[in-house]
């Protein structure tokens, strides 16, 4: 197989990576996946590795010869290993920091060596505590203090930015940047602060579900198969090189009112409860109210927009998490 068919996925064994890599396993692309199942599960890539074309490295990226190895075999490179989860971050600053620049100044000195084709995944926190919505992708940043830990997930996100930019302007190292808005779907876990997640699982379980703050806060949450189209759209379209896009949808709702609206599709008995931030997180948190994404140039780039209402990606989730909480897929949170 050409190389150019031989694709890369970094953090490919998580929510996201191992929705792409059975797409473009299904599109006929050798897909090779590196992950160090930290964050990832290996049930999610398991039934992937009776497949010929696809091949899981259970190793960190910052294994250079490794990824020497497989990025020299592969043309493109998602890049989506990273740390993930307001409640990792607020935990594991220092973690936080190291495993989001480190691994990608590897990737991008490496595809710089091989040319390959990078797509880096980057965050919708890049925006801070800006006001001004819908976010656009050339707004200004507002950042928060330092001293607040929540931040630092979005400063070395935007240093991985500046870094792919660096490598477009000097080496024309065809990188593409995506700023990811609250992806959602089945096989999202909720142990590291994912909301729909764990309202679902507490839905089913007939608990409170827990509210952060008082709840009016908004975000929009995009279908992990409506993101993963835009992943693919944007690398193969060949002409969205050394830009950034937003991915995301422009349906808003309070996180209260994502509660309710699970609450009633999920036909529970449930209540919901607000606590305070400061005893969800500790101290050294901050949180936005509004998150909204302009996706004016992703649509005329490569004509995308999000094809799942709030509604159908409610019912994708509390179908997998009822095959899960009924013994129908494996729970599986291995670490290395």
């Amino acid at each position: 197989m050409e190389r150019d068919e031989h694709v890369l996925i970094t953090g490919g064994a998580g929510f996201i990576g191992s929705h792409l890599a059975r797409t473009l396993l299904a599109s006929g692309r050798r897909v090779s996946v590196i992950d160090n199942l930290s964050t990832g599960l290996h049930s999610n890539v398991a039934d992937l590795e009776e497949n010929p074309n696809f091949r899981l490295y259970v190793d960190t990226i910052t294994d250079v010869p490794l990824m020497q190895k497989l990025m020299l075999e592969c043309g493109t490179v998602y890049h989506l290993a990273s740390a993930v989860g307001v409640r990792l971050i607020m935990e594991q600053p220092v973690a936080t920091i190291d495993t989001i620049y480190q691994g990608t100044e590897v990737v991008l000195r490496l595809a710089r060596r091989y040319r390959n084709r990078v797509l880096i995944t980057s965050t919708s926190e890049v925006y801070g505590k800006s006001e001004k919505v819908p976010y656009c992708e050339d707004d200004d940043r507002v950042e928060g203090s330092t001293m607040k830990h929540r931040w630092a997930y979005a400063c070395a996100k935007a240093l991985d930015e500046f870094l792919a930019l660096a490598h477009w302007k000097e080496n024309r190292l065809p990188v593409v940047i995506v700023r990811l808005f609250n992806t959602v779907g089945p096989r999202q876990r909720s142990q590291y602060g994912m909301v729909v997640p764990r309202f679902v699982e507490q839905a089913l379980k007939g608990e409170d579900l827990v509210v952060h703050g008082d709840g009016e806060q908004s975000r929009c949450f995009c279908h992990v198969q409506d993101v993963v189209q835009a992943l693919i759209s944007l690398v193969d379209a060949g002409n969205c090189f050394g830009n950034i896009f937003n991915v995301g949808s422009t349906e808003e709702i309070s996180i209260r009112q994502l509660a309710e609206k699970i609450v009633k599709q999920t036909g529970s008995d449930s209540q919901i409860r607000l606590i305070p931030y400061s005893e969800a997180y500790g101290d050294g948190f901050e949180d936005m109210r509004r998150r909204i994404p302009s996706i004016d140039r992703i649509q005329k780039a490569v004509n995308w927009t999000p094809t799942y209402s709030m509604s159908e990606i409610i019912d994708d989730v509390v179908a997998e998490v009822k095959s899960r909480l009924s013994g129908g897929a494996v729970e599986d949170t291995v670490s290395f």
